[in-house]
């Protein structure tokens, strides 16, 4: 018993400063009340059941994908799918396009709703579930845009080149001025359209976004699409209790 306890402390405490948020060993011992040694015992036993992931690195602990698993198979009985949805739906309407969630997941992000359009004449669909890089495409671009600097810059150093690192942050300081991005796969001939999910601590919880056929758009309909994306984004956010997110003037 004294060990779940201590586990459901050491948890409590990343849902307290942010559920994204990294602490050294001594931060974690010392918020806890407990010994470095007691500390570093439980987080192993945490880290084999993936309750919590270390950053060797950095030397820093946050918490395990395990706790988004388990959120997705509670996932129609989940308040925050419940709460958004109506908003989710209402997007799909108003732009006539497929819409889908995405939460941040490591280095990568997660599609965790799709709201079906059944009038878009061509479907463009990707699985729910479906896993992807978070320096690629507009759904995780801003995602990583909107992480803290230590989070973003992890995600980057991990992943890329010196020469690619750059640009990519260059992208993001221009996605931080929008509240949005908008990238075309030249490819595929599909234009997606993203928005962030904030939190009431001001962390990034995900990303809404479209996806369309390119040859389909327009200049007036991809600015009908990016207000909807903004708006719905802010609603959402301000559910979340993001400070000022219900007010439809307001800019990330």
């Amino acid at each position: 018993m004294q060990s779940i306890d201590r586990s459901m402390k050491v948890i409590q405490l990343f849902m307290e400063k942010g559920t994204n948020q990294f602490f050294s060993i001594s931060e974690l011992a010392k918020e806890c009340e407990l010994p470095v040694s007691s500390m570093h015992r439980l987080l192993q036993a945490m880290i084999k059941h993936r309750m919590i992931q270390q950053d060797t690195d950095r030397k820093l602990y946050g918490l395990g994908s395990i706790w988004l698993e388990y959120g997705l198979k509670a996932y129609d009985t989940m308040d925050y799918i419940s709460m958004i949805r109506p908003e989710l739906e209402s997007l799909m309407k108003a732009v006539e396009a497929s819409v889908y969630l995405n939460k941040p997941v490591g280095n990568e992000s997660i599609i965790t709703e799709r709201i079906d359009c059944i009038h878009q004449t061509i479907r463009v669909h990707d699985q729910l579930g479906l896993r992807s890089p978070l320096y690629k495409g507009a759904a995780n671009l801003v995602i990583l845009a909107y992480m803290s600097p230590l989070q973003s810059e992890k995600v980057l150093d991990s992943e890329l080149i010196n020469e690619d690192k750059t640009k990519i942050i260059n992208g993001l300081e221009k996605i931080r001025r929008k509240g949005y991005e908008v990238t075309d796969e030249q490819t595929s001939g599909i234009t997606t359209v993203a928005a962030p999910i904030l939190n009431r601590f001001k962390e990034v919880e995900g990303s809404i976004s479209i996806r369309v056929v390119s040859f389909h758009l327009d200049e007036e309909k991809l600015d009908h699409i990016i207000k909807n994306v903004l708006q719905t984004a802010r609603v959402i956010s301000g559910k979340m209790g993001y400070p000022n997110g219900h007010d439809r003037n307001f800019v990330f």
